[in-house]
């Protein structure tokens, strides 16, 4: 069974930090590109982060350049998104997602909320 555990969410100032973490199981974690999605009520998923399986190349979007950092520890098969200088336009469900592109294999977890808020 797959499984893709996030945690790590709350609410937290603006300004401040949070750490998430996805947490994989009956995946070979090495072989996928993980990455963070997030999902306000109203907007569309938007792609937040990608570390790949290979090289290790990182992705961000725009908006969180320079305030979030994504990482991978293959180890622990745990994903992590370092999650500074809070915006509130930050506040959303943020979902985890492993691929493996050449099986189009897909998996998602089920996403922790993140509240920016004064």
């Amino acid at each position: 069974q797959v499984q893709l555990v996030e945690s790590g969410g709350g609410l937290v100032q603006p300004g401040g930090s949070l750490r998430l973490s996805c947490k994989s199981s009956g995946i070979t974690f090495s072989r996928y590109t993980m990455s963070w999605y997030r999902q306000a009520p109203g907007k569309e998923r938007e792609l937040v982060a990608l570390v790949a399986p290979f090289n290790g190349i990182t992705k961000y979007a725009d908006s969180v350049k320079g305030r979030f950092a994504i990482s991978r520890d293959n180890a622990e098969n745990t994903m992590y998104l370092q999650m500074n200088s809070l915006k509130s336009e930050d506040t959303a469900v943020y979902l985890c997602k492993a691929r493996f592109p050449w099986a189009s294999e897909e998996y998602w977890g089920q996403g922790t909320q993140v509240t920016v808020s004064s």
